[in-house]
């Protein structure tokens, strides 16, 4: 039986991290929009980008947000988040987008979901 809308019951989940440039591209679009993009095409519970102010990388070229800088490569971080079975599902998607970045992985538990998909 599916759980109600927000259902506190504790539910395992996995978490993707992917780091990349603000600069990195794919068919034309930012790569960070083309991940959220394909994640929810792939029917994933959720992502959220999150745009760093400094940070680097594996050049070990620190990119920051300075005032005088207008071109630069702010690190982003993709989040998705959804049943194991489903971001596994997901991972053949994802990463032959990429042609730099990393990419992490923790299982995790959601212990709140909110009205949507009857799973995390």
């Amino acid at each position: 039986m599916p759980e109600s809308p927000g259902d506190t019951t504790p539910q395992p989940a996995r978490r993707l991290r992917v780091y990349i440039g603000e600069r990195d591209h794919a068919g034309g679009q930012p790569l960070f929009m083309a991940i959220v993009e394909a994640a929810r095409r792939h029917g994933l519970a959720g992502a959220t980008v999150f745009k760093g102010i400094e940070g680097y990388g594996g050049h070990s070229v620190v990119h920051a947000a300075r005032v005088v800088d207008l071109s630069a490569d702010l690190p982003i971080v993709i989040e998705l988040i959804d049943r194991p079975a489903a971001v596994d599902a997901f991972l053949p998607v994802l990463l032959p987008m990429l042609g730099g970045g990393l990419v992490t992985q923790e299982d995790i538990t959601s212990i709140y979901r909110s009205a949507g998909k009857s799973t995390p």
